[in-house]
C-alpha cells in the first residue's frame, strides 16, 4: 500500500488506515510522521478498528504508551510528543517497542527517535492541503 493517499475528512483518514491494517503483518513498526491536528490520532483510530479493537484510541500523549488487545495481535500506541531526543525512549524501555514480537508499533511523532527506529519502519507522513481544513495528503513509504 505504498504512495500518495489524499483523504477529504477524518472518516477517509481513518478508512484508508483501516485498509491498510489489514495488510500490516505482526512485528512490523509504522511511523506516523506530521504536525499537530493532521490526522495521525485519527489514522490510528481507524487501524485499531480494523484490528477488531473495541477500546477508545486516543493520543497516549500524558501517558506516552497505550497497549491494545486486538482480534489476531496487539496494538501498541506511542506518542512521542513530550520526548525530546531518542535516549530519552531508550531511557523508559522503549526498544522493546521497535521489535515487537505479538503485534504492530504505531509511533506518533516518530520523526523524534528516527535513528533509531528500524530499517524496515513503515514511514506514514501526514501534511494539511491548504486552503482545505479537512483534506490531508498521507504519503506511506519504506524507511529509507
Amino acid at each position: 500500500m505504498l504512495g500518495r493517499y489524499l483523504t477529504k475528512s477524518l472518516d477517509e483518514t481513518k478508512q484508508l488506515a483501516a485498509k491498510f491494517a489489514k495488510e500490516v503483518s505482526i512485528g512490523k513498526v509504522i511511523a506516523l510522521i506530521g504536525e499537530l491536528g493532521t490526522g495521525k490520532t485519527a489514522f490510528t483510530q481507524g487501524f485499531a478498528k480494523a484490528m477488531g479493537i473495541k477500546e477508545a484510541v486516543g493520543s497516549p500523549t500524558f501517558k506516552l504508551i497505550s497497549e491494545y488487545e486486538g482480534v489476531k495481535f496487539r496494538l501498541y500506541h506511542i506518542d512521542c510528543y513530550r520526548l525530546k531526543n531518542a535516549q530519552q525512549f531508550i531511557n523508559i524501555g522503549g526498544e522493546d517497542y521497535l521489535a515487537p514480537i505479538c503485534g504492530v508499533t504505531l509511533i506518533e511523532w516518530a520523526d523524534i527517535i528516527k535513528e533509531i527506529l528500524p530499517n524496515d519502519t513503515i514511514m506514514i507522513n501526514f501534511k494539511r492541503i491548504i486552503g482545505k481544513s479537512n483534506q490531508r495528503e498521507i504519503i506511506i513509504s519504506n524507511n529509507s
